[in-house]
């Protein structure tokens, strides 16, 4: 454990930070997890209302910087292809 006072505050922003974000990509991860959903059930409107709730969620975890923008980019193109698959 640090004994400097900033380095302990350091400790508990980080901490913090972390628990963000974890939260955040558990929740991109469901919203990705209902669009896969979505796809095995067959239901196009389905599929495409997740698409977009799930392509809104990445964008805004590439905003925050919890995922790099190359990554949000390659998730959604990868979303939107199985999506297009469909028809």
């Amino acid at each position: 454990m640090a004994n400097i006072k900033s380095a302990k505050k350091r400790i508990l922003v980080i901490n913090t930070k972390t628990e963000r974000n974890k939260a955040i990509r558990s929740k991109v991860k469901t919203y990705v997890k209902k669009v896969y959903q979505a796809i095995e059930s067959g239901d196009k409107a389905a599929a495409g209302e997740a698409l977009r709730t799930a392509t809104s969620e990445l964008n805004r975890a590439g905003s925050k910087g919890i995922y790099h923008k190359n990554t949000v980019s390659r998730k959604i193109s990868r979303l939107s292809a199985a999506v297009n698959k469909m028809a």
